[in-house]
């Protein structure tokens, strides 16, 4: 019944949208908020493409719906921090209300200022409004440390949704995964907001490096696990997400949750997690295998911890993952992931300066995405038309 209620009106109300009416450059406001309450029998006429029934406003809400745990444990551990610094009591209630009111302003404000930039350009350009931002505000507000001043989260939206996917035509169209585009470059233009033991806790005066800082800084010959330790770091703590971080990146356990959801309902490729999983896996390895007496902590670091700490369960299950910016082919989704994996650790270990490399791995895989892909073409090609020949 509600239903029919809501079509009825919107069959009303469209008409003052139509071309020739009052409101026709404004159709695609209309039009989003057609789409979000009904299902629409419509086709879709450009890229991102469904090819079976599951069309893109439902494969964004599984996202959505995957990232809610990261979600909740960002505003719990976002409050809970606040709690540890200031030396309050522990309470859960108390850990989720300081939460919201630090993490709830900074979604508002990614969503209304890369929302404004959507709706202008679809009316500038007449054509409807992509659900795909409802993951973008979302996915962007997450990576982003509890400190950052909101006209910094309004800039760095703005960028990426402009630079890193409008000039290039939209969704379906954008080459670099706007949300990290977007981080990046509020990463590089506000440093001091963005990087330092003092972005994290979301208190005035109170500093606590995170698990990767601390590795980072460590003395040479130092075992890693031995300084997250004396830090006061415990492996369980890593993993559940009680640390100093982005918002929504430090729960391991809450990402894998939503990695579940996304492969039971096939929103997500399992190879490119899988990729990044076993790139990780041989590079560290690889270090851990010809580490020296006075090589930096990074290089004993074992392959648990690498894969526990900072933004790589987020990034590999939700960033890497992107339909768009990722490669398309099963074959060179493998490889894809797996470079993302290799140049993660290589950033973490090579560069201590910068110990946090999933950002800037999957951002230069994107680049190098559609190359792979063709390589991975023009193999199964030549291998088809060789069998073809009986070669």
């Amino acid at each position: 019944m509600f239903e029919e209620f809501l079509e009825k009106r919107s069959k009303k109300i469209r008409r003052l949208f139509e071309k020739g009416k009052p409101l026709e450059r404004l159709y695609p406001l209309h039009e989003a908020m057609d789409a979000f309450l009904l299902t629409l029998g419509t086709k879709a006429k450009k890229a991102p493409y469904a090819r079976d029934s599951i069309d893109i406003k439902r494969v964004m809400i599984f996202v959505c719906v995957a990232l809610m745990p990261c979600i909740f444990m960002g505003f719990y551990n976002t409050g809970y921090q606040i709690q540890m610094a200031q030396g309050e009591a522990y309470s859960f209630s108390g850990c989720l209300w300081l939460g919201l009111l630090k993490v709830l302003p900074i979604i508002l404000v990614a969503y209304m200022a890369g929302g404004f930039w959507e709706v202008l350009f679809a009316v500038v350009r007449k054509h409807e409004i992509n659900e795909g931002f409802l993951v973008t505000g979302i996915l962007y507000a997450l990576i982003l440390p509890p400190t950052i001043p909101l006209w910094q989260v309004a800039v760095g939206i703005s960028f990426g949704v402009v630079i890193a996917k409008e000039i290039f035509g939209g969704t379906g169209m954008n080459v670099l995964n706007p949300a990290l585009t977007a981080r990046a470059f509020v990463f590089f233009a506000y440093p001091a907001q963005m990087s330092g033991d003092a972005v994290w806790a979301a208190v005035d005066g109170f500093t606590r490096a995170t698990p990767l800082a601390v590795v980072a800084t460590a003395q040479k010959g130092t075992s890693a696990v031995a300084a997250l330790t004396e830090a006061g770091y415990a492996f369980k703590d890593v993993f559940l997400g009680f640390i100093p971080g982005s918002i929504g990146e430090t729960s391991t356990l809450a990402c894998l949750i939503g990695l579940i959801f996304l492969l039971v309902t096939r929103v997500a490729s399992w190879r490119i997690v899988a990729g990044c999983a076993l790139g990780l896996t041989a590079m560290s390895s690889v270090f851990l295998v010809f580490k020296g007496e006075n090589a930096i902590a990074f290089f004993s670091l074992p392959v648990y911890w690498h894969l526990a700490l900072g933004g790589f369960a987020f990034g590999s299950i939700f960033m890497a993952t992107d339909p768009v910016s990722s490669s398309a082919t099963e074959q060179g989704r493998w490889i894809y992931g797996f470079l993302i994996g290799v140049l993660v650790i290589l950033i973490r270990v090579v560069n201590p300066a910068y110990p946090e490399g999933v950002m800037l791995a999957i951002l230069f895989m994107n680049v190098f995405a559609p190359l792979i892909d063709h390589f991975v073409v023009r193999k199964n090609i030549k291998r088809r038309l060789a069998r073809a020949s009986g070669k």
